[in-house]
């Protein structure tokens, strides 16, 4: 089938190793879409224990990693976030993407750049210790919640409001991306998907994989548009058979055959 294609794909926030993240919907979205550019935004793990991780974690580490294969020609940049801080050297071995603080590229004459976006979060930045401490105590919980996580999905939209993150990091990203010259600048970081136009400079927030609303990014000819999953569930759908399982389940065999590190890293968690 003719997949919709783009030259750039956005997904941030994915959160493996919680209880609310959405791997396998994941994906579906780069199974179902064409790009020259994948950019993972940040905090694609929700900690450093990759003994949360669940098989469809796994699976969806597998399929980054084929993506990376350079027969594939598709370039995969992982933009460190801040619960994935320190796996830079891990991750360029697990699934072969280069990681970056912050990644800046050229495309149609406009400068872009992606940063995850905690660093224009004072709370984040100020009380790191309070924020790990609130992480995991926040993961525990997952643990206590009903199937469909009701009460942690809402902690997690009532915090980002409380704190007013979503309005802080898009002031910190228009000022930065001002500073480097840029014309858009995309983030993570809030789990709110987000559109601002200010001085000639737009901000993109590409939401997280973890509540019930999930979106990405595309930038094409066209411009940048945030896309829904349901809808692309919905256009795509009737055009799919087994197959997208089969190579997806398929992928995380070799995915541990080539890294070496599947059943290591499975039940230990990573010290920095």
């Amino acid at each position: 089938m003719d997949l919709p294609g783009c030259n750039t794909l956005i997904l941030s926030d994915l959160h493996l190793g919680a209880d609310t993240s959405r791997a396998r919907e994941a994906a579906r979205v780069l199974k179902r879409n064409r790009f020259r550019r994948l950019i993972l935004l940040g905090d694609i793990f929700a900690d450093l224990n990759f003994g949360r991780l669940t098989k469809e974690h796994w699976k969806f580490l597998g399929y980054i990693r084929k993506l990376s294969n350079p027969k594939r020609n598709i370039e995969v940049v992982w933009v460190e976030g801040n619960h994935d801080c320190g796996l830079a050297d891990i991750m360029s071995h697990l699934v072969g993407a280069r990681v970056y603080q912050d990644y800046t590229w050229e495309y149609r004459g406009l400068r872009h750049i992606a940063i995850h976006g905690h660093q224009f979060d004072g709370f984040q930045v100020k009380r790191l210790r309070l924020s790990r401490w609130g992480t995991s105590l926040y993961l525990q919980l997952q643990k206590l919640d009903f199937k469909s996580k009701p009460i942690v999905r809402m902690i997690d939209r009532l915090n980002t409001r409380w704190l007013g993150m979503s309005a802080k990091v898009a002031a910190g990203a228009l000022a930065y991306a001002k500073y480097h010259e840029a014309e858009r600048i995309f983030c993570g970081h809030t789990h709110q998907a987000m559109h601002v136009h200010q001085g000639g400079i737009d901000y993109f927030n590409s939401d997280g994989w973890v509540d019930s609303r999930l979106t990405y990014l595309t930038i094409d000819e066209s411009g940048v548009q945030i896309h829904d999953y349901d809808e692309l569930l919905q256009r795509t759908d009737n055009c799919y058979s087994g197959e997208e399982r089969s190579e997806i389940d398929s992928s995380v065999a070799g995915f541990a055959d080539e890294s070496g590190l599947l059943e290591h890293l499975e039940y230990e968690s990573v010290s920095r």
